[in-house]
């Protein structure tokens, strides 16, 4: 949430925490200067993986990867109303998450439909949500299916995120297990899914996809892949859900030759620039993205401030980004430029033991 007046807005940061169960932190972001401040911890929530609001920003909701809930194997999700004034979290329900290892939450823009990707069972669930906040018992999973071509990683499907195209009409899940993106039409009313009728692309051997992002203007979307560090950009079809590749490119400079699993990918609202955090050489790389194509080019690479930079954050302006660096324990604040994309460290990091999902609820106009 936002508090304009003062210049500050709430910053809610997941965590992967094995022996806490304060995993969910509090801070706010001082939007003139960039500086963080820690505020709370929520109580009661263990390794909270992923976080997502819905478009109100009435609502939060973790994705906990805890090994059993309610006496049943699998992870859990916990939904929280968020207090417009201080930010504050009040816990309003929680679910089994209908697989094992939630990793990925989306909420469609009607707030009454929640998406999990689920890791460790290598499957996608769909779950209800009231006006409330309230969330209801897991209407379907879809497991897929397969394997690819690295034995230690892609031994089965392993679902790294679910993701709603621009007009909510189709959810995109990328399968770092078999180098797929799984393609559905989304029903939010029913909060089911089914197979587009392309169903699926294929990233190249041993890529292992893990999240997506779309271009503002809904031509184009980035798949950034874990295990081969590369950026792989998307022609987009709306009317079908349909996507083509058109080009892959690292996500690491030319000389670098050491261990790196990049993580998250995120698309600057202005449509020019894109962002990359590469856990290993521990930066963000920036792209500027070309405006009749969306081809990529690469600019320049970011020290994250920390060790092993997973997700990333726009505050509500654009103007700053957010890194959650987890063996750093500490998320970091980059003021961006504009004119260049490039970014300057801002403030100084605040710290947080196992920091992975760092999440910003602003309210969206329709």
């Amino acid at each position: 949430m936002s508090d304009q007046s003062g210049g500050h807005v709430t910053v809610y940061v997941g965590t992967y925490t094995d022996d806490r169960t304060e995993g969910l932190h509090i801070l706010k972001l001082d939007t003139s200067s960039g500086e963080l401040e820690a505020v709370s911890k929520v109580p009661d929530v263990h390794n909270p993986f992923f976080l997502a609001a819905d478009a109100a920003a009435r609502f939060l909701y973790a994705a906990c990867a805890v090994d059993e809930f309610d006496g049943r194997p699998g992870g859990c999700i916990k939904s929280f109303s968020i207090d417009p004034e201080s930010g504050g979290l009040t816990l309003v329900d929680e679910q089994h998450a209908g697989g094992d290892l939630p990793c990925y939450l989306s909420v469609d823009r009607t707030g009454r439909c929640l998406l999990s990707g689920n890791y460790g069972s290598g499957s996608v669930s769909t779950l209800p949500i009231d006006e409330e906040g309230r969330i209801e018992p897991v209407v379907q999973v879809v497991r897929h299916e397969g394997s690819s071509v690295d034995s230690g990683r892609q031994e089965a499907p392993h679902v790294h995120s679910i993701v709603l195209s621009p007009d909510h009409r189709f959810a995109f899940s990328a399968d770092l297990g078999i180098d797929k993106v799984m393609s559905y039409v989304l029903d939010a009313s029913s909060a089911t899914i089914e197979p587009t009728g392309q169903g699926f692309v294929s990233t190249r051997a041993g890529a292992g996809p893990r999240h997506i992002s779309f271009h503002p203007d809904g031509s184009r979307a980035y798949v950034i892949n874990e295990l081969d560090s590369t950026i792989a950009v998307f022609d987009y079809e709306a009317e079908t859900g349909s996507l083509s590749e058109r080009q892959t490119l690292s996500a690491l400079p030319g000389d670098y030759d050491g261990e790196n699993f990049c993580a998250d990918i995120r698309v600057h609202p202005s449509g020019r620039f894109l962002y990359g955090s590469n856990r290993g050489h521990d930066s963000i790389a920036i792209i500027s993205i070309d405006g009749e194509s969306g081809e990529l080019t690469p600019l320049s690479h970011e020290p994250s401030r920390g060790a092993w930079p997973w997700n990333l954050e726009f505050d509500p302006a654009g103007e700053f980004l957010l890194a959650a660096n987890q063996r750093g324990n500490l998320v970091s604040c980059f003021r961006i430029d504009p004119d260049t994309g490039a970014l300057e460290p801002a403030g100084s990091p605040v710290e947080v033991p196992g920091a992975v999902c760092v999440v910003i609820p602003s309210p969206t106009v329709s």
